[in-house]
């Protein structure tokens, strides 16, 4: 990470450059967002934390982390612009924009009125992906924003006018190590919890796309009692990135309906009982049938990665309730490479045990073997993100 030629720029003022590499793998991860709102918003968010977060523990704070795990911030990007990054006992909010005009700092109430996401500090940066460059031009207090911001009812953002934000983010680290009890955060008043039975008529009411701006259509009460909840939160944004249907896995085992699997894109695969018992199996496109064996079909989805061709398998096992999801490359002595990982999680976007298969060395495929009751649903991830993807829920 090299800091940007400042000649051009107020001399106070952090520039950071952006390398290509951060630019390209800051828009695959942006691509299973729900619509190209959130798309563009989660590829601002995800290049200002790719690039001020290594910039940070190396000039600053070696322990500066991420404040919520991955798919918590995530699920936020879907919904509310900003980027919480935890130092060394207090919180920062990255507020990513791409306008040229730099007048004032405008930050979602969320992150102002929610205690759980309420920062100590809220940096103005400015994205220019065009120039290659990232620019922290100024940042002020919660307090400040709080009890000086101008609140504004229409778009539920506090602002300040470049006047009252301090340019030269050093302030900021010697403020903390000069005055490390200072008041940075004002009160604020806690968001009441919402009943079960709201919060699921919300997302099912919100996680429609046709609701363009979800966090303006109900009253910031409500929306802030739904998405203070880090579940439902996930489960909002998983609804928002998902089709209306759902990918009919079990019904296609039972009724080889190959027209209906076709249509999600999908096509089938046969496999002996004997060799779908094993589970180091490999599955072939035709198979012989001795003893008249009755095939076992699986299911397959070709996927493009960087414009390499893979294939995605779910394979039922031997066992009822058992399945195994492959990830091959299909370029002939094609291997998967380091760091590619294949991913499942719930519904709701949750991981769990055993989840995730990653590529420590070049490997043959990925695989994850699952017992599933019947009536589960899972969502698949491959990173680095296939060229295309839309999350797609795979009901059992």
């Amino acid at each position: 990470m090299t800091t940007a030629n400042q000649t051009l720029f107020n001399p106070t003022q952090l520039v950071i450059e952006l390398n290509q590499n951060t630019i390209d793998r800051a828009w695959q991860q942006s691509q299973n967002a729900g619509d190209s709102t959130s798309r563009w918003q989660k590829y601002l968010n995800q290049v200002s934390l790719d690039a001020f977060l290594p910039w940070l523990r190396e000039s600053e704070d070696s322990t500066a982390k991420l404040g919520f795990d991955k798919t918590t911030q995530d699920s936020i990007w879907s919904v509310v612009n900003g980027t919480a990054i935890d130092i060394d006992g207090a919180k920062l909010v990255l507020v990513p924009s791409e306008a040229e005009d730099l007048s004032e700092l405008r930050v979602p109430q969320e992150w102002i009125d929610i205690p759980e996401l309420a920062a100590n500090y809220y940096l103005a940066v400015q994205v220019s992906v065009d120039n290659a460059y990232l620019r922290v031009w100024g940042y002020a207090t919660h307090q400040q924003l709080k009890n000086n911001g101008d609140f504004s009812q229409s778009d539920r953002t506090y602002s300040l006018s470049d006047e009252k934000l301090i340019t030269d983010i050093d302030v900021l680290w010697v403020a903390r190590e000069l005055c490390p009890d200072e008041v940075t955060q004002a009160a604020i008043a806690p968001i009441d919890t919402l009943a079960n039975t709201q919060a699921e008529n919300l997302i099912q009411r919100l996680g429609s796309q046709s609701q363009v701006m979800p966090r303006l259509a109900v009253p910031f009460a409500t929306w802030a009692g739904l998405i203070q909840n880090p579940s439902w939160c996930r489960r909002l944004s998983a609804a928002r990135r998902s089709p209306d249907s759902k990918t009919p896995v079990l019904q296609w085992l039972k009724e080889g309906a190959s027209k209906a699997i076709a249509d999600f894109g999908w096509r089938q695969i046969e496999m002996s009982s004997a060799v779908a018992g094993s589970r180091g199996a490999t599955v072939a496109e035709t198979i012989e049938t001795p003893n008249n064996i009755v095939p076992k079909f699986g299911f397959a989805k070709k996927i493009a990665i960087a414009s390499m061709p893979y294939e995605l398998r779910v394979l039922p096992l031997e066992e009822a309730g058992s399945w195994r999801f492959e990830l091959v490359c299909l370029t002939a002595g094609c291997a998967i490479l380091p760091g590619v990982k294949l991913r499942l999680l719930t519904e709701d976007m949750q991981g769990f045990e055993g989840n995730e298969d990653i590529a420590t060395e070049p490997v043959e495929k990925l695989f994850i073997d699952l017992d599933l009751e019947e009536g589960e649903s899972l969502i698949w991830q491959v990173e680095p993100t296939p060229d295309g993807y839309r999350p797609e829920v795979l009901q059992f």
